[in-house]
């Protein structure tokens, strides 16, 4: 590599943003996390996209982008939820995705050469009791990867995603019991998966490695994953 390539990572001060920035750092890359907790290096809201770019300014050229900011949201059925917990986490994990993606995304195509990884989730695949509304952001996560990899085919760009179950990362700690149980039950392995291993899927969609794969979805599930 004749140059340093530079990762972004949002959602970058915990869980699977931590791991895969440390996974990437690990790989030589230059990393910058963006999140709004402490110890990242930027510090911006991803549904703020003129903080984002405020932050593209600071950071300059990036090459690889990770999608990892994310929140659960409610856990409740679907018929109890409002629309202002639908808002709250569609423009999370939905638009924050997009904001971010329209604000790095044109650097790397203009460049010829580019890696974005979306974290997704097996909820946005199956669908999970009493979280419609992060099952739903996460489906949306998934369409829009395969849209916007299909639209970057020929420019270098290489966009996929990643869909795990259930990890060990604080997000997952606000989660209620019944629902993790539930969730963990659906394992064929019968564990929860560990943030680096996530990580370490995540490292080769940014890399060289990766040269014929775009708008996929990379399961990383013990097994659950059907389809």
């Amino acid at each position: 590599m004749a140059t340093t390539r530079t990762a972004l990572v949002t959602g970058g001060a915990s869980g699977l943003g931590a791991a895969t920035a440390a996974r990437l750092r690990a790989d030589g890359l230059t990393v910058i996390t963006l999140d709004l907790g402490d110890g990242a290096d930027l510090v911006a809201d991803v549904t703020n996209e003129a903080a984002l770019r405020q932050a593209a300014a600071q950071a300059g050229p990036v090459d690889v982008l990770v999608n990892s900011a994310g929140i659960v949201g409610p856990t409740k059925p679907l018929l109890d939820t409002t629309v202002a917990e639908w808002h709250q986490v569609l423009d999370v994990n939905v638009l924050g995705t997009v904001n971010a993606i329209r604000v790095f995304v044109p650097g790397m195509r203009d460049r010829g050469w580019g890696r974005v990884v979306n974290m997704a989730s097996m909820a946005g695949k199956d669908g999970n009791p009493n979280s419609s509304i992060y099952s739903a952001s996460k489906a949306a996560v998934i369409g829009l990867t395969k849209s916007l990899g299909k639209e970057l085919a020929t420019t270098g760009v290489l966009i996929n995603a990643i869909a795990p179950a259930l990890i060990a990362t604080p997000m997952n700690a606000a989660t209620g019991p019944e629902l993790l149980a539930h969730m963990e039950s659906l394992i064929p392995m019968r564990r929860i998966g560990r943030p680096e291993e996530v990580a370490e899927l995540a490292a080769f969609l940014c890399s060289d490695r990766v040269t014929f794969s775009t708008g996929a979805v990379y399961d990383i599930s013990g097994g659950r994953a059907t389809y």
